[in-house]
């Protein structure tokens, strides 16, 4: 009875780690006959699991069911799953905190001690930093994600930077979460173009509009065009300049949602980003402390010049390269 049940645990654990296994391969997996491996299978859905047969060659796939069936993970993924319910519970999504805890009470009531000790070591070393991300309803999330994926029109009001708020609709494209909020890539219907909407600031109206056929989108790579329209596109000036660092060394000091950068070669990549003010602008590009070029905006060059003289000038008054001011 303990080498059938160890088995079954076995033939579970294969079956939820790949997409389709023919009888013969899990009969060698296991050591058995494929007809053992049949009798397992049945018993697989006494116990309520979805084992599906493929039609033509034999095989067998697990498939969703109407009940959650238990999980088998190994050691890596259990501490996963353990984080990443403490790190929702804490809740850049509203309403699922709750939620979270009884889950990971449960986990943690089954987690071997090795594991509890991996668990409980990386919870206590780590210290979360305030000024989370905006909170947005896990509802409206799923909502939105199903009318991506059935290509169904949204319909919602929206409210902008500014705070102005309207009717909108559009044919969402794609769900991207930056780190700090959650951003919906799609085609306004109304003005003719691809927008990116902050998912905390709006509120779907229900039903859905029409469904659409799905257009192309802006960009292959969806994270780049949404990292360069919201670090560039709200604001009054954009700013592009060459960077003379690697890429992956100006990213480290910029984060995706301030700034698009693009690698030119193996020592220089692209920066583009956007401010309200252009004192903004230069200041912020020069503290990172690696040489630049402006490509634009051509203001920007006027007020370089300004601050350039301006630092001179406080560096030569606690004794620059030109020596401290005379006495009067």
């Amino acid at each position: 009875m303990l080498e059938t049940s160890a088995r079954l645990l076995r033939l579970l654990s294969l079956l939820q780690t790949h997409r389709q296994w023919s009888g013969a391969e899990l009969a060698e997996r296991l050591g058995v006959t494929t007809r053992t491996v049949r009798r397992d299978v049945g018993r697989l859905r006494e116990l309520g699991y979805p084992v599906h047969a493929t039609a033509g060659a034999p095989g067998y796939r697990l498939g969703a069911g109407t009940d959650l069936p238990p999980l088998l993970l190994d050691d890596d993924e259990a501490v996963a799953v353990a984080v990443g319910l403490r790190t929702a519970a804490g809740g850049s999504v509203t309403g699922i905190e709750e939620t979270s805890v009884r889950a990971l009470a449960k986990l943690e009531r089954v987690l071997p001690s090795r594991l509890r000790r991996r668990v409980h070591a990386l919870r206590s070393m780590t210290v979360p930093m305030g000024g989370a991300g905006s909170a947005v309803d896990p509802a409206c999330l799923t909502a939105i994600a199903s009318a991506c994926r059935d290509h169904e029109t949204l319909r919602f009001d929206y409210r902008t930077h500014e705070g102005r708020e309207g009717p909108r609709a559009a044919e969402p494209y794609r769900l991207v979460h930056s780190g700090r909020h959650w951003y919906l890539l799609g085609w306004d219907t109304g003005r003719a173009g691809w927008r990116t909407y902050r998912v905390d600031r709006l509120s779907l109206r229900t039903p859905n509009g029409p469904r659409f056929v799905p257009r192309d989108p802006p960009d292959p790579d969806v994270a780049a065009y949404l990292s360069r329209s919201i670090s560039s596109a709200p604001y009054r000036y954009r700013g592009r300049f060459t960077m003379h660092a690697p890429a992956e060394v100006v990213a480290r000091r910029m984060p995706a949602t301030v700034a698009a950068i693009e690698p030119i070669d193996a020592r220089s990549c692209t920066l583009t980003s956007g401010a309200n003010d252009l004192d903004e602008l230069a200041v912020w590009v020069a503290l990172m402390d690696v040489d630049f070029d402006v490509h634009e905006p051509p203001e920007l060059a006027g007020r370089l010049l300004v601050l350039s003289a301006r630092l001179a000038a406080a560096a030569r008054s606690l004794g620059g390269p030109d020596g401290p001011p005379e006495e009067p």
